[in-house]
């Protein structure tokens, strides 16, 4: 087996760091193999995805990206975010997963990941304005729609579809589309729900939900806020999964170039990250418990300053070894 690694900037290569720490200590027979990404790429190449990079990332059997960003980029042409764009879309891993799990909640949000607004026709025109287009056809919606309910029927059978049915246009389809899916899974509860309802019981109400499935923008916005019910963006982690070939793991927090270099960058998500990566790119469920045990021990003992304490990125992960190997 093996697992291409892309560091790529600010913080991405010390937790990354700290990653490959943990996959030798739990996984050592698994190849790791870095490859440059992002703006430490463009540096290097001119572009944030080499042609070498996907090749690589390609024939893996799952991919770790730790972070991109940098603040030279920002208005530049070509940035680094468009590398992680094209990665999704070139592995088609479709699925977002999205887990918040913290003070009563145990959710997961499944986003679709290559379809919608982001990846619609897009542009400027002559009088000033500008266009977005967000575009669904039925394929992309089931395929997405089949992954959540499969993912519902392992945990409670509860499934919350997410739309805005009663305004868009492509709302109304992914709502059509949903629940003819619903017919397959009759062991699993669907319900909808309206996207800004759904804004607001996630704050008011949590607990009621299981698993979330939804389009794009919204799954965007919506995982967010259930990682700020659950912690922070800083230990919020993702896997992004297709029908076929690898699958991208990444942890949900950005480069946070104020603080590279420093040594105390939370490498919590980036973890956590790992352990989605072993359940669901490698198959090894139990490794990824222990995993996420022992996360959660090193939080409470070994907070990071961004949670109030003063664990550096390097004793957080000693922690998290150390409970590994004991």
């Amino acid at each position: 087996m093996g697992i291409v690694c892309l560091p790529g900037d600010g913080i991405g290569p010390e937790v990354m760091a700290a990653a490959t720490r943990v996959l030798e200590a739990l996984a050592p027979d698994v190849e790791l193999e870095r490859r440059p990404f992002g703006g430490e790429a463009i540096k290097t190449t001119g572009q944030p995805l080499p042609d070498e990079t996907l090749a690589a990332c390609r024939g893996a059997d799952a991919v770790l990206v730790a972070a991109v960003g940098l603040p030279e980029y920002d208005s530049a042409d070509v940035r680094p975010e468009q590398g992680l764009l094209a990665l999704r879309r070139a592995l088609d891993v479709y699925a977002n997963l999205r887990p918040a799990r913290g003070d009563g909640v145990d959710l997961l949000i499944v986003r679709e990941l290559v379809g919608g607004l982001y990846f619609g026709a897009k542009g400027r025109r002559e009088d000033g304005s500008a266009f977005d287009t967000c575009e669904y056809s039925p394929a992309q919606i089931e395929r997405v729609a089949r992954r959540a309910f499969e993912l519902a029927r392992d945990r409670s059978g509860r499934l919350t579809s997410v739309d805005k049915a009663n305004v868009l246009e492509t709302g109304r389809l992914w709502r059509s589309v949903v629940t003819q899916v619903a017919a397959d899974y009759p062991d699993v509860t669907l319900s909808h729900m309206l996207v800004d309802n759904a804004a607001m019981q996630l704050v008011l109400a949590p607990a009621q939900f299981d698993v979330v499935v939804t389009e794009n923008t919204f799954g965007d916005i919506l995982s967010d806020e259930a990682a700020a019910l659950t912690g922070g963006l800083g230990l919020a982690a993702s896997a992004s999964l297709g029908d076929s070939g690898p699958g991208l793991f990444e942890p949900v927090h950005g480069s946070a170039p104020d603080i590279a270099g420093k040594g105390v960058a939370n490498p919590a998500a980036m973890l956590r990250t790992v352990a989605l990566l072993l359940a669901h790119g490698l198959g090894r469920d139990d490794e990824a418990r222990r995993l996420e045990d022992a996360v959660d021990g090193a939080l409470a003992s070994h907070p990071t300053p961004d949670l109030g304490g003063d664990a550096t990125t390097e004793s957080f992960t000693d922690a998290v070894v150390a409970a590994l190997r004991g």
